[in-house]
């Protein structure tokens, strides 16, 4: 039998209710090894068995001991699909078919990553943002099953104990979330979770990680959204957020217990209100990355690389407004500030492009407030005592030629703006990336019409395509999960020990490699969201190549592959969820074939 994607020895889920591989031939082994049994797959259930899939036959039920535990008929997937679409048609809004998702992923797990890898457009926003962001909102009201892993304030000094009560035994990856910033909407405390859960799904789903491979892990270190605390549903802790020295101890400890369990585990930060100290704490001692900075940064980077160069400006003439200074703002900026060094330009003057706007305006340094720490690189000094206060007046002051929002301001790229942008540049650069959709920018639309078919456009969240003048034009989403769910596989597959700045720079920068002749023809900026799982095998190459030019790799025999080789090796590692079935049934009769050997030497 071979199970794709896991990397070290694995075990039997305490959970499970087959019988043991010890009792059936012998120990599990790593990735294709002989003898490999099946693992028990849970996804993100800690205590319940997930083979109660319809599609199995009797003799493979019997292996598993659920035989008479589902109706007797083995079903094909596509009498499943059937069923499962039929179901989610029957819902009547997005909400419900999240819980109707979610329910199938924790009862079949691997029918739910079947619909997800085949339905991938149609269904990773229900999976994920923007359906995922109302979830969160409603966590206590709408929580019906237990998925991923909390741990609270109060139980720092035990942290290691408690993260032995998750029963798998081979984590590869977690994503970690304080739920202080979940997406545009602010403090939602452990509502946050619906973000690991999701995000891991798309890593499952996107990149081939092994289902039980991940972890969502929520820490509850207080709120201070008080409408939270005052709800009575409210399923997280009634305290104030912790101080940043008390966050910082927590996480020290949780760091280490994480690495203690799982050397090798790769750890993702997401929707934290302040990034910065923890991923600077952290970065050089673990596989760490946060990808609201760093994933944000690298995709709007490959979208920005194409960009730049059908609008036919030279990078050293571009000029950058960015509506929203915060740590992903930060974090985009930056990353195209390396995008211009290695064409070229010296880091002054890569920095000198960008114009930041933050709530009181152009962010400078003699504004007369005490800047954020973050926000000091791209201050401005050239302003000669002027104050910009509004986005208008900075935009009418830079005549940008392109225009970034990261600010959850719905609306901030007025028709006004957008037709400024329009009569200055021939291809105007309009990248509205907030989510979810009522936080965006502007629409794909208002983009269109009010510079006449010429933007240049990605956003953050999903738009249609849009008839204008007789012409069908195609948006580009600028969405992470371009890159994250490579960044991940690459990192986990090389082994390595840091996800350094080299390897986040690649896995934008293989984006373009992917764009089709087609795509180009239609101005896209990134390629078909339905071919991820071609995109992340692409990314997670460019990312090892950058882990072994960085030496932080462990995998040596890696690096003499060639490039098409590697590609076709991680394609083979990913986890495909329509083998599962056909592998348990290969596993059923490779033992009744030992049984029938055996026999017939006696």
């Amino acid at each position: 039998m071979t199970a794709k994607m896991s990397t070290t020895a694995s075990t039997q889920s305490p959970a499970s209710i087959a019988p043991s591989a010890a009792s059936l031939g012998g120990p599990m082994t790593g990735h294709h090894h002989a003898g490999r049994r099946h693992t028990h797959a849970t996804a993100h259930v800690p205590n319940r068995a997930a083979h109660f899939d319809t599609s199995l036959s009797i003799p493979v039920r019997k292996y598993l001991q659920t035989y008479g535990l589902t109706p007797p008929r083995a079903e094909s997937y596509e009498v499943q699909k059937k069923r499962c679409l039929a179901q989610l048609a029957s819902k009547s809004n997005d909400l419900e078919r999240f819980q109707y998702l979610s329910t199938l992923r924790y009862n079949n797990v691997h029918l739910f990553y079947r619909l997800l890898t085949d339905h991938f457009t149609e269904m990773a926003p229900l999976v994920y943002t923007p359906t995922v962001g109302e979830a969160c909102q409603k966590w206590s009201e709408i929580y019906q099953q237990p998925e991923g892993m909390y741990l609270s304030f109060e139980d720092r000094g035990h942290l290691s104990t408690i993260i032995q009560n998750w029963p798998q035994p081979n984590v590869e990856i977690t994503v970690i979330t304080d739920g202080s910033r979940i997406l545009g909407l602010g403090d939602l405390g452990v509502g946050g979770m619906g973000i690991p859960i999701g995000k891991l799904a798309l890593y499952t789903g996107c990149a081939g990680i092994r289902p039980e491979g991940t972890l969502p892990l929520t820490v509850d270190l207080g709120t201070n959204n008080p409408a939270l605390r005052a709800n009575p549903l409210y399923m997280g802790s009634r305290r104030e957020k912790v101080t940043a020295e008390e966050e910082g101890e927590f996480l020290d400890e949780l760091m280490a217990a994480l690495k203690e369990r799982w050397p090798d585990i790769v750890i993702q930060f997401e929707d934290w209100k302040n990034p910065f100290p923890a991923l600077e704490r952290y970065r050089e001692d673990y596989a760490m990355f946060n990808d609201d900075i760093q994933g944000t940064g690298a995709v709007i980077m490959g979208g920005v690389m194409g960009a730049v160069k059908q609008s036919g400006v030279a990078p050293q003439d571009h000029r950058a407004v960015f509506l929203g200074s915060g740590s992903a703002g930060v974090g985009v900026a930056k990353q195209i500030v390396e995008y211009f060094m290695r064409e070229g330009l010296t880091e002054e003057q890569a920095k000198s492009c960008f114009w930041l706007v933050d709530s009181k305006g152009l962010v400078t340094s003699d504004r007369g407030d005490k800047l954020a720490e973050h926000k000091i690189y791209f201050s401005r000094t050239d302003n000669h005592g002027r104050q910009f206060k509004t986005l208008d007046d900075v935009v009418e002051y830079v005549k940008p030629t392109i225009l970034m929002g990261l600010s959850t301001i719905g609306g901030a790229f007025t028709p006004e703006i957008l037709q400024k942008m329009g009569r200055w540049n021939d291809r105007p650069i309009i990248f509205p990336l907030s989510n979810p959709s009522s936080k965006s920018e502007c629409t794909f639309e208002d983009a269109i019409i009010h510079t006449d078919g010429r933007a240049l456009f990605a956003s953050g969240s999903p738009f249609n395509p849009y008839q204008y003048k007789g012409q069908l034009y195609h948006p580009g989403q600028g969405n992470n999960m371009y890159v994250f769910p490579g960044i991940g596989l690459g990192t986990i597959l090389s082994k390595s020990v840091q996800v350094t700045s080299n390897m986040i720079y690649a896995s934008g920068e293989a984006l373009p490699s992917m764009i089709t002749e087609e795509e180009k023809q239609l101005a896209l900026l990134y390629p078909d969201i339905a071919r991820i799982r071609e995109v992340s095998a692409r990314v997670a190459r460019y990312v090892i190549r950058a882990a072994q030019q960085d030496n932080v790799d462990r995998l040596h025999h890696l690096r003499d592959m060639t490039d098409d080789h590697l590609e076709s090796w991680i394609k083979d590692k990913m986890y495909d969820p329509h083998q599962e079935t056909a592998e348990l049934e290969a596993e059923v009769r490779e033992i009744v074939d030992d049984l029938t050997n055996s026999q017939s030497k006696l």
